[in-house]
């Protein structure tokens, strides 16, 4: 596995219309690595995501891809599609391919075969002809995966795509995102209040803290005593 630098941010301060929420950032994202961001809610661990997927600009300081600008699979915290809109969970896992392989009316062959594979690398093939608005949670997270990974990325990246889920549908999409890092050697970034899940999963941990960021293996960083060292100065 090579470990060159797929991303890295210098000295950025990252936020939301001009407003930071954080303040020089220094954070290297390796290829093929696995890493997990922890922090307390509103600390900008969605912020940092939207900001490397290009949803957000950087306010100052650098955004860079050393290696090439990667292709993201995104999954947001909120999937604001509209239940008024009756599509299938094909159809939303289909929206995955559509800036890769040309204009929306015209649904190659291609395209309707990458959405299958996603959605059965998910082993969600058999939601494929289902209202997506009549699905469980868990099983929206596994078509929202698959819409990801249509897009045939260099980088998934999650952001809480286990909130609100039960613990045995947790472990579930964990063990998904994690066989597919190891299957694909692809680059995960999540973002999880699930902090144990990440066990045996993640190799590194990005914690926001009032400080900045803390970042190291993910054996250290998710040791008891870390986790309550963390908790304690405001991390969580």
């Amino acid at each position: 596995m090579s470990h060159s630098i797929l991303i890295r941010l210098s000295r950025a301060c990252l936020g939301h219309n001009g407003t930071p929420v954080l303040e020089g950032v220094d954070l290297q994202i390796a290829r093929g690595s696995f890493v997990g961001v922890l922090g307390a809610n509103g600390s900008g661990k969605s912020t940092i995501l939207k900001t490397i997927v290009g949803i957000l600009p950087v306010l100052r300081g650098e955004l860079e891809f050393p290696t090439g600008q990667p292709r993201f699979g995104y999954v947001p915290q909120r999937d604001n599609l509209d239940s008024a809109y009756p599509l299938t969970a094909f159809e939303v896992a289909l929206m995955g391919t559509y800036g890769k392989l040309g204009p929306v009316g015209f649904i190659q062959r291609a395209m309707r075969e990458r959405t299958m594979e996603a959605l059965a690398e998910v082993r969600a093939e058999g939601l494929a002809d289902r209202l997506f608005a009549e699905l469980s949670g868990g099983e929206r997270q596994r078509v929202l995966i698959a819409r990801a990974l249509a897009a045939d990325p260099d980088c998934l990246v999650l952001d809480e795509p286990v909130a609100g889920i039960d613990q045995a549908t947790v472990e579930v999409i964990m063990d998904l995102t994690s066989a597919l890092h190891q299957r694909r050697a692809m680059t995960v970034l999540m973002v999880t209040h699930h902090m144990l899940s990440l066990r045996g999963r993640a190799g590194e941990i990005v914690w926001i803290a009032d400080h900045g960021l803390i970042s190291g293996p993910a054996e250290l960083m998710l040791s008891k005593e870390k986790i309550e060292e963390m908790l304690m100065s405001g991390g969580g």
